[in-house]
C-alpha cells in the first residue's frame, strides 16, 4: 500500500491516506485513497480529453442604424 500526505476535510487538516488493495490492476498507483484517521475516501485524478482547435468564425459588423 502507497502512503501520502493529504488535506482531510472530515478531519479538517493534513492526514496519512493509503491506497487499499486495487482490484482494477492499479497497484501503487491507485486513484482511490482512504483517511488513515477517519476512513474518508477520495477519488485523486485527472480528466485527459483530446484538444481540438475550433474554427474561426469572423463576425459580421452590425448594421448601423440611421436616425
Amino acid at each position: 500500500m502507497s502512503h501520502r500526505e493529504l488535506y482531510c476535510d472530515v478531519c479538517e487538516g493534513v492526514a496519512l491516506f493509503e491506497a487499499p488493495p486495487c482490484v482494477d490492476g492499479h497497484g501503487t498507483d491507485c486513484p482511490e485513497l482512504i483517511c488513515v484517521d477517519c476512513g474518508a475516501a477520495v477519488v485523486v485524478g485527472a480528466i485527459a480529453f483530446p484538444v481540438t482547435r475550433l474554427t474561426v468564425r469572423h463576425r459580421q459588423p452590425a448594421p448601423r442604424r440611421v436616425a
